[in-house]
């Protein structure tokens, strides 16, 4: 069996007003279902280890954690290495509850984009209001970046996560390097 590896085998640039990577290899599993049903709020949390965030927002610590992506789903990040563990517990758990629990792993690239400048970047590329006042630690957004669906939450006061279809993955990586280059900075925030 070969090896897992991210879609860009790392890749990592930071010659700019924010360093721009890859992030290692995630575990993300989409749950759907009724958020709001006790059966699924504990099995979700459980798998994650964090509470259940409300609407647009994000509960993270370290590589595990739920993301509210709509009224009807969440994404569940957990180890990589886990996925397979954690969607048998989540199966096992929502049996008798209408709910589907996916692994999306290789089917999503992660990104970062920290550093002082990692607002002006987010900024360019996203129709979000990512001022400080309307975008803080744990909020999340389900959006497009240019051309491309992603999602992005703030993990640290300077860097953004953001996801997108691995098949896209190139194209982000080389978007956000654009939006990150010296000289860019928009200095508003």
């Amino acid at each position: 069996m070969s090896n897992a590896v991210t879609a860009l085998n790392g890749a990592a640039w930071s010659d700019g007003i924010a360093a721009i990577s890859e992030a290692p290899l995630q575990g993300m599993i989409t749950l759907r279902g009724d958020l709001s049903a006790s059966k699924v709020i504990k099995a979700a949390t459980r798998v994650a280890g964090v509470k259940m965030p409300e609407a647009g927002g994000a509960n993270c610590n370290g590589d595990s954690g739920l993301c509210w992506m709509s009224s009807d789903e969440v994404l569940i990040l957990c180890p990589y290495a886990e996925v397979a563990a954690n969607l048998a517990k989540l199966n096992k758990a929502l049996a008798k509850v209408r709910a589907l629990a996916v692994d999306v792993s290789d089917a999503r690239a992660l990104f970062r984009v920290s550093g002082e400048g990692a607002r002006d970047v987010m900024a360019k590329l996203a129709p979000v209001d990512v001022s400080p006042k309307a975008f803080s630690i744990g909020t999340f957004r389900r959006t497009r970046m240019a051309q491309v669906p992603a999602a992005f939450w703030m993990q640290d006061e300077d860097r953004f996560e953001i996801v997108c279809f691995r098949s896209n993955g190139q194209y982000m990586f080389d978007l956000l390097k654009v939006a990150a280059q010296k000289g860019s900075s928009v200095d508003y925030f």
